[in-house]
């Protein structure tokens, strides 16, 4: 099992940058894929970015891409969402999930998060125009 921590959101200017960071409990947490989702108000969850076990596969979503960075750090148990230049429709809680490496993942390009069995908490993400 693992357990899921995010931290480091807050309130940021838009265009400026943020990290959030994601904690993972458990010796296993190098066999995940793990992803990053975000949720605004009255809106559905949406996938934001997904990183394969070992770091080599990653997927953006559109809205994402060029402006955010994922990274993992087996080692340390963490994997981190670099945002830059953020918008205030970046306006969300964020997640991070993390997924066993099946090949569904890859299929659906790390974005389906019924292919996420382990969720963190959240942390809210509130950028000011």
């Amino acid at each position: 099992q693992v357990q899921l921590v995010e931290s480091g959101g807050g309130l940021v200017q838009a265009g400026g940058s943020l990290r959030l960071s994601c904690a993972a409990s458990g010796r296993t947490f190098s066999s995940y894929h793990m992803g990053w989702f975000r949720q605004a108000p009255g809106k559905e969850r949406e996938f934001v970015a997904a990183m394969s076990q070992r770091g080599v596969t990653t997927y953006y979503a559109d809205s994402a891409k060029g402006r955010s960075t994922i990274s993992r750090d087996n080692a340390k148990n963490m994997v981190y969402l670099q945002m830059r230049n953020v918008k205030p429709e970046d306006t969300a809680v964020y997640y991070c999930a993390a997924s066993p490496a099946t090949n569904a993942w890859r299929e659906t390009g790390g974005a389906s998060d019924g292919e996420y069995v382990y969720w963190g908490q959240g942390t809210q993400v509130t950028v000011s125009s």
